[in-house]
């Protein structure tokens, strides 16, 4: 063991002789010698302190041994020896010289790049040396001065930070990033720091969390996290002068997590800041960050090592299932399901860890303790579901339902352990309890539709049979209605009971679910079917029964009556449900006619009373009180029969919705529903009363869906109604009138044209468009352009669903959708941006001529936003960056518009293979050819501003025009608009230059592709003599056949042709390209020479003449004649 501490001595006044090793020397002669400074002489020190650092960076197996080795020299310099009978040191160094060795080994390592493995092997080994040092000092210390007082290794570590804090600020990123790094890595190695150099590294890490290289923030984030965690111990033990500093690291290191745009540097901080009241909402925010590894660490590492997850508010709760349930990653998804099923249920157990208690083996020792997960316990699971509220969380669409089907899929033992077939159980029914019992239920018969019979039979052997289950089900209803007439009858002070209040509502929770179980299950049972439909017959004509539990009452009867396929099946359903809608009338307004009775007996009895008693005075004077009374009397009865009217209508017309909802057949050959919709919608429509009016409204659509005549006679009052109805009325008119058309598209269908003339031009007479079409057009239309957001997102989810269906194909409507999803107005409008960001590439690239629709408004669009983008940024207001950009606009359109996405495109499409010999390109290669027109159209007619300029010559830069088989029509309009833009010099940048000069090349080269590929396949007809004249002849006819010309049977007009071909520049650069591309010798004319004057000399008279080259001709012909016969 070391002695105390060495004295500052002098230094070393000779060196060691020891040779440097091969491995330094090379070091040496291969680095510059301008990079490494004068360090002196090579020292044995330097040599022993160098190898242990060098073995460091190979591997981090060995450091445990080099660490002991280092600290032997560190002893041997800072130490005396406890005996003076030790020999002599091996080298005679102080504490200085060690030191210094060390802090010039850490500077080799700044210059390490990222990337290099080496590097972070020998932080990792400084870190454990300095502790493991750290460590031994304080023994040696506290054992004599029973304190920790200043210790060599204090003082190298002080060092090296001093050092590395003079570096923190440098302009090399990687310097930068190593020594904070190192710094980052100290600072969360040892236990203590120096209060000096604390406050010094806490200020120049805080500069470095805005440092531009993310890594760099990253580290100084790890060391920051731990000096705020310190300096909030130190507050809450104490008041300091440090609470100001600590909520002043806290808050920026808050801002970091909110704002930093790497997703490393959030989720560092994520898991790196200490977990305090304060932090902890911040920290929860995290579940709904960008990054999906960083709400993956939260669901993963933060939330199961947070502790009993009960200490979370029921808000939080609620929101972390949510959010983390229905999340878009899988993967976030499924750490969430496993904090649910595996930590919170453990929580609830209350045995989160426990342990098994030790047992002895064979030997007689003790066996340890192993983790365990706690027993499967249904009072847990009934704790958890209470926890996350599922009274409330429970419903249709809530993350309860969610939850537990991860929990039944994740747990098998709960499955194999829950039971229900016990009386106590369903005498004992609460809302937790049952909705144990209806999530499995679904669970189970999820799994057997998909294949899975196991479960099912599992089930059947866990649940009570049909008759049974109707039994107690009708027990929950009785209960339900006694809750709710005894909340109805108010309390002691005239109000309603509170506690019955929140009873009936746990109640109707407990009888939703067991309908919901109804509904699953299957009736070939004819006892249980007869039970259930006495039962679902009865609680219809219960005036006290929920709404939302009458729904499910009368889907269950639908079920119950009969297949969906039967006619019959419906026709009793819908007489069952007729006969309850008539009870419940009966009985509410049956009610007030024996309290009008009642009140007109003993107003009688009283009546005769007072004549028998009283004289004719006081007779006159009591019957003119008695009328007043009366006439006070009459105005409250009229106004609570009016009440209770409304309360009649209403369950009446729920009921009449909800058969409506569960029926397919014709209404004009169902009595039952024409007699409905006489005595009961139609009434309801009239009513002056807003909420009959819209549920009757609702019914009346129903009916409407279900008969076309009916339909049609009534769109006009649906259209009528969004025009002068209020918002909610005009919502419910959008929605009637999107199904309606969605239910019978052929009112929307062109009619016949109604034009007088003969039965030969009547038969041949051209159709017109649908009377209907311009009034439902118009009406969408005031839908996107309405105040009211829900208005207006209803309009656009219905219009979408229209244009998809192509029930509607108005480009104005389109560019209306369009302008409204990028219009800042609709910024806080969820609901409609949703919609739209799923329907506008879904629509362009569903159909070519939906992306060709969105081709030819391109230019519309980028117009209406330019001028919305300038008023929105002349709004002091607002900001400029709550607008997107007019470029991402335009590369939006482009990427809708792309031919190689939509479906069907042909493989061609997508590589740009020409294919000449298949003739007209299909519809989706044209695409980008119709919008870069209606581009070049818009710069070279219109007066545009100079964005609108920059962003149309920034989408003609990004189109797809390398297509198989381009229309030779178009693209010849194509490549004259682009010279014409050319010529009239509309592009002012270089950058729009060169998209208008690569666009012609690209064009020009469609062209010559074209025209080379029918020349190559027109047959072999070239005479050798008249070599230049073909090819010029060529030339001529592939120019009119690309741009398309007809051919003129009279001379002069092919002569005109040809003049203005000629003066045309695409023309003539076409011609240029082809006779660059000429096949001949270029010595030809020359050698053609050469062939003339050596025939004159040749001998002509031995060739035919003329005559026999003519009869030769004709029986050329008549031979073709006998093979075309």
């Amino acid at each position: 063991m070391p002695g105390r501490v060495a004295g500052s001595s002098a230094k070393a006044t000779a060196a060691a002789t020891k040779p440097r090793t091969s491995r330094t020397a090379r070091a040496a002669a291969s680095s510059p010698a301008s990079n490494i400074p004068d360090e002196g002489q090579s020292t044995k020190l330097r040599d022993h302190v160098a190898a242990v650092f060098s073995d460091a960076q190979k591997s981090n197996t060995g450091h445990r041994k080099l660490v002991i080795n280092l600290r032997k020299i560190q002893e041997a310099c800072c130490y005396e020896p406890l005996s003076s009978k030790k020999k002599q040191a091996e080298y005679d160094f102080d504490e200085d010289d060690f030191n210094t060795e060390v802090v010039r080994c850490v500077l080799r390592v700044l210059p390490i790049k990222k990337s290099e493995t080496v590097g972070d092997r020998i932080v990792k080994f400084l870190g454990i040396f300095l502790r493991v040092a750290s460590e031994k000092d304080n023994q040696l210390v506290a054992d004599q001065d029973g304190a920790l007082p200043e210790t060599p290794t204090s003082r190298l570590t002080n060092a090296i930070l001093n050092t590395l804090l003079q570096l923190l600020s440098t302009k090399d990123k990687i310097v930068r990033f190593r020594a904070t790094q190192i710094s980052a890595h100290i600072i969360n190695t040892l236990d203590t720091l120096d209060d000096h150099m604390f406050h010094l590294l806490r200020l120049a890490l805080l500069k470095r969390i805005h440092d531009k290289e993310s890594s760099v923030r990253m580290h100084a984030i790890y060391g920051l996290s731990r000096l705020a965690a310190e300096l909030d111990e130190d507050q809450q033990d104490e008041d300091s002068d440090d609470d100001d500093a600590s909520s002043g690291v806290l808050e920026k290191l808050l801002n970091v997590l909110q704002n930093d745009p790497s997703a490393e540097v959030r989720r560092a901080l994520l898991l790196n800041l200490p977990l305090t009241p304060t932090t902890l909402p911040y920290l929860l925010e995290r579940a709904r960050d960008l990054d999906a590894a960083t709400r993956r660490a939260l669901y993963a590492r933060l939330l199961p090592a947070l502790g009993d997850f009960r200490h979370l508010s029921l808000t939080h709760r609620e929101k972390l299932l949510r959010w983390g349930l229905r999340d878009r990653d899988e993967t976030v998804r499924k750490a969430t399901a496993r904090l649910f099923r595996e930590r919170w249920i453990e929580d609830c157990a209350a045995l989160p860890a426990a342990t098994a208690p030790e047992e002895e083996t064979e030997d007689g020792k003790k066996k340890p303790g192993v983790t365990k997960a706690a027993d499967p316990s249904l009072e847990a699971l009934l704790e958890l579901l209470e926890r996350i509220d599922v009274a409330n969380s429970g419903n249709t669409g809530g993350v309860a339902l969610e939850a537990m089907s991860e929990f039944w899929d994740g747990r098998p033992d709960y499955r194999e352990y829950v039971t229900f077939d016990s009386e106590a159980f369903w005498d004992e029914l609460s809302p937790e309890s049952v909705f144990v019992v209806r999530t499995f239920n679904d669970y189970c018969r999820a799994k057997d539709a998909q294949g899975d019979g196991r479960l099912l039979d599992m089930l059947e052997m866990k649940m009570p049979e049909v008759t049974k289950f109707g039994f107690l089900l009708e027990i929950q209803i009785n209960k339900l209605i006694e809750c709710v007439r005894g909340a109805a009858s108010g309390g002691p002070d005239g109000d309603g009971d509170e506690e019955m209040e929140e009873e009936s509502v746990q109640r109707e929770f407990i009888v939703e679910q067991m309908l919901h179980m109804a509904i699953s299950f299957d009736y070939s049972d004819e006892v249980g079917r007869r039970k259930m439909f006495g039962l679902m017959r009865e609680a219809l004509t219960m005036p006290e029964l929920p709404e939302e539990s009458t729904r499910l009452a009368v889907e269950t009867l639908r079920l119950v009556c009969g297949d969906d396929r039967s006619d019959k099946g419906e026709s009793d359903f819908c007489g069952i449900v007729l006969e309850a809608i008539a009870e419940v009338h009966d009985t509410i307004m049956g009610d007030e006619g024996d309290k009008t009775k009642s009140s007109t007996g003993e107003e009688s009895f009283h009546s005769a009373r007072s004549e028998v008693s009283d004289d004719g005075s006081a007779k006159r004077g009591k019957n003119s009180k008695r009328a007043e009374d009366n006439d006070e009397e009459d105005e409250d009865d009229d106004e609570e029969k009016a009440i209770r009217e409304i309360m009649v209508n209403m369950k009446c017309l729920h009921i009449a919705q909800c058969m409506l909802q569960n029926i397919q057949c014709e209404l004009e050959q169902t009595v039952h529903l024409v007699t409905m919709l006489n005595n009961l919608v139609i009434p309801a429509v009239r009513s002056q009363e807003a909420p009959i009016r819209e549920r009757g409204l609702v019914c009346l659509g129903l009916c409407c869906l279900l008969g076309k005549n009916l339909a049609q006679e009534n769109i006009t009052l649906f259209l009528h109604c969004f025009a002068k109805g209020h918002a909610s009325l005009q919502t419910i008119a959008l929605q009637i009138i999107t199904d309606i058309l969605t239910t019978h598209p052929s009112l929307l269908a062109p009619v016949p044209s109604t034009g007088e003339g003969d039965e030969t031009s009547a038969t041949l007479s051209a159709t017109e468009p649908s009377p209907l079409l311009k009034p439902v057009l118009k009406t969408f239309s005031k839908s996107l352009k309405s105040d009211d957001v829900d208005v207006q997102s209803t309009g656009a989810s219905a219009l979408s669903k229209l244009m998809l269906s192509q029930l509607i194909t108005d480009p104005d409507l389109l560019k209306g959708l369009v302008i409204a999803f990028f219009d800042p107005e609709t910024s806080g409008n969820a609901s409609l941006r949703q919609a739209l960001t799923y329907f506008l590439p879904v629509y362009c690239h569903s159909r070519a001529a939906n992306a060709e629709r969105m081709a030819s408004i391109a230019t519309g669009v980028i117009a209406r936003l330019a001028a919305l983008r300038e008023a929105f940024i002349e709004d002091e207001d607002v900001e400029e960056s709550e607008m997107v950009t007019l470029s991402v606009v335009g590369g939006m359109l482009v990427d809708w518009t792309d031919p190689r996405k939509v479906i069907g495109s042909s493989e061609e499409a997508k590589t740009g293979k020409l294919r000449v010999e298949e003739g007209a390109a299909p519809d989706s290669d044209m695409i980008h050819f119709v919008l870069a027109e209606q581009i070049l159209e818009k710069l070279v007619t219109s007066q545009t501003s100079k964005d609108e300029r920059k962003v149309l010559f920034s989408m003609l830069s990004k189109l797809h025009l390398t297509v198989p088989s381009p229309d030779p029509g178009l693209l010849r309009t194509v490549l004259e608009l682009v010279a014409e833009a050319i010529e009239s010099k509309v592009a002012s940048d270089v950058t729009s230059r060169n998209a208008l000069s690569k666009m012609q090349t690209t064009l020009l080269k469609l062209m010559h592709d074209i025209a080379t590929a029918e020349r190559g396949g027109g047959g072999e007809e070239t005479v050798v003599e008249d070599t230049t004249v073909v090819q010029r002849t060529d030339v001529d006819e592939t120019a009119q056949s690309v741009t398309g010309a007809d051919a003129r049977e009279d001379e002069e007009e092919e002569e005109v042709t040809e003049v203005q071909a000629e003066d045309d520049p695409v023309n003539a650069q076409l011609r240029r390209e082809l006779e660059e591309t000429r096949i001949e010798d270029p010595e030809a004319e020359s050698t053609r020479m050469d062939i003339d004057e050596e025939m004159e000399d040749y001998d002509f008279s031995a060739m035919a003449d003329d005559n026999d080259v003519q009869a030769l001709m004709n029986s050329m012909v008549d031979d073709d004649d006998d093979l075309i016969e």
